[in-house]
C-alpha cells in the first residue's frame, strides 16, 4: 500500500512538473529571463544556479512555479514576460495546458504499442486476446458502489448465492452443471442481473492481479438511467498497434477523450441549469490521489490511461477563463489585445487574488467532502 502511495504522489508531481516545464521551454524559446523554475515550494532544500536561472528544490512538495520578471508586476526589463509580444505571452501562457495533451498522448502511444484493452460488441468472436466485460462506470449510492465495485474491476463469474443454478433456465447446461455462469459477454451480466433482481446474487471480480467474490442484490426498481446493478458494463480485449501506427492512436484517442470530456461538462452544465441531476462529482486533490492509488492497483496498463485521462481533465480545466487560472492569463492578454494596451495592473491583480480565495475556498470544501467520502 505504501508503495503505491509513493507511486501516485510520484505520478501526480510529475504532472505538475511537466505543466510548468511547459511554460519554461516556451519561455525560453521566445527569450524570457527565467528567475527560477522550482520543483515544490519554499522554503528551499538546494539550489543550483546555470546560467541566470536557479534551479531549485523546496520543502513543500505539493507543486512546481517557474518565476519570470513582469509576468505578476510590470516590468521595463527587455527580456521580461512583460515586454514580450501578446502572441509569445499567449503561447507561453498555453504551453502549461499543452504539456498536458502532449503527456497523454505519449503515455496512449506507449499504451497502444505494447497492447491495451479496447471497447468491442458482444458479437465480435474470432481471433480475441482476453476478451472480458469491465465496469465502465458506478453509479452513486447504487448497489455495486455500496459493495465496493469500482471502475476499471472485471466481472468473471455469476452465481446466485445459496442457489443452485440447475433450477435457471435461462442458463445453458454447462453454466448449470458448475453453478456458475462464466462471464465474456455484457449480454450474459445483462440476462443474468434481469432474471435475479431482488436476489443477492455473487460476483466473481478481478481487479488487477486480485480475483476476490462481491455479493449484492440488483434492483427491481432502479433510478432512471441506472441499471439493476447501477454499472455501465463494456466488453473489452487486448489489441496493440505496430510502432509507427501506435503514435497516431494515441494522438486520435487523446483528441476523441478531450471532446468526450468536454460533452460531458456541457451535458452536467445543462443538468444543473435545469435543475436535474449532474451525474458529475467534483474531486479535490484528496479525491484525485485516492483515483491514482485505486488505478495504480489496476496494473500498468489502466495506470497510464488513467494519468493520460487525467491529464486531460487538468488540461482543459487549466484553460477555463478563470482568473488564478493559465485560462484567465488568456483571458486578460485576450481583452489587452483589443484594448491595445496593457490591463491596470492592480485591477488585473485584485481579480485574480478574489477568484485565487475563492479556488482555494472551494479546494478546501471539495477536500473536505472528499475526505468525508473516502474515510
Amino acid at each position: 500500500m505504501v508503495f503505491t502511495i509513493i507511486i501516485a504522489f510520484i505520478s501526480l508531481m510529475g504532472l505538475i512538473i511537466l505543466h510548468e516545464l511547459g511554460h519554461f521551454l516556451l519561455a525560453k524559446r521566445f527569450g524570457v529571463k527565467i528567475e527560477e523554475f522550482g520543483i515544490g515550494y519554499p522554503p528551499r532544500i538546494y539550489g543550483k544556479k546555470f546560467g541566470e536561472t536557479l534551479y531549485s528544490i523546496n520543502l513543500l512538495p505539493f507543486g512546481a512555479f517557474v518565476k519570470m520578471p513582469g509576468e505578476i508586476e510590470h516590468s521595463d526589463d527587455p527580456n521580461s514576460f512583460f515586454k514580450k509580444p501578446i502572441w509569445q505571452r499567449s503561447l507561453i501562457v498555453f504551453g502549461g495546458a499543452l504539456s498536458f495533451w502532449i503527456v497523454s498522448v505519449i503515455l496512449l502511444s506507449i499504451v497502444f504499442s505494447f497492447g491495451t484493452p479496447i471497447a468491442i460488441s458482444d458479437e465480435e468472436n474470432g481471433n480475441l486476446i482476453n476478451p472480458k466485460v469491465q465496469i465502465a462506470a458506478v453509479a452513486p449510492n447504487s448497489p455495486a458502489e455500496k459493495a465496493g465495485i469500482r471502475p476499471g474491476d472485471s466481472i468473471t463469474e455469476l452465481k446466485i448465492k445459496n442457489k443452485n443454478l440447475i433450477s435457471d433456465k435461462n442458463l445453458d447446461s454447462r453454466s448449470a452443471q458448475n453453478e456458475k455462469l462464466k462471464i465474456d459477454k455484457v449480454k450474459q451480466v445483462q440476462e443474468f442481473t434481469d432474471v435475479h433482481k431482488g436476489e443477492e446474487i455473487i460476483l466473481t471480480v478481478e481487479r488487477g492481479k486480485d480475483i476476490f467474490n462481491v455479493s449484492l442484490v440488483p434492483r427491481v426498481s432502479p433510478p432512471a438511467g441506472e441499471g439493476a446493478m447501477g454499472i455501465g458494463l463494456v466488453r473489452t480485449a487486448i489489441k496493440s498497434y505496430t510502432w509507427y501506427l501506435a503514435p497516431w492512436q494515441g494522438i486520435k484517442t487523446t483528441f476523441t477523450l478531450t471532446v468526450e470530456v468536454i460533452k460531458g461538462w456541457d451535458q452536467a452544465l445543462g443538468n444543473v441549469i435545469t435543475r436535474q441531476p449532474s451525474g458529475v462529482q467534483m474531486m479535490g486533490p484528496v479525491g484525485i490521489f485516492h483515483l491514482f492509488t485505486q488505478a495504480s492497483q489496476l496494473g500498468i496498463n489502466y495506470f497510464l490511461q488513467f494519468i493520460a485521462l487525467i491529464s486531460i481533465y487538468i488540461a482543459l480545466f487549466n484553460i477555463l477563463p478563470i482568473p488564478a487560472a493559465d485560462g484567465g492569463k488568456l483571458l486578460f492578454l485576450g481583452i489587452e489585445a483589443i484594448k491595445r494596451r496593457p490591463i491596470n495592473q492592480k485591477i488585473e491583480q485584485n481579480v485574480t487574488s478574489v477568484f485565487f480565495l475563492a479556488l482555494v475556498a472551494l479546494a478546501i470544501w471539495i477536500t473536505i467532502k472528499d475526505i468525508i467520502r473516502i474515510f
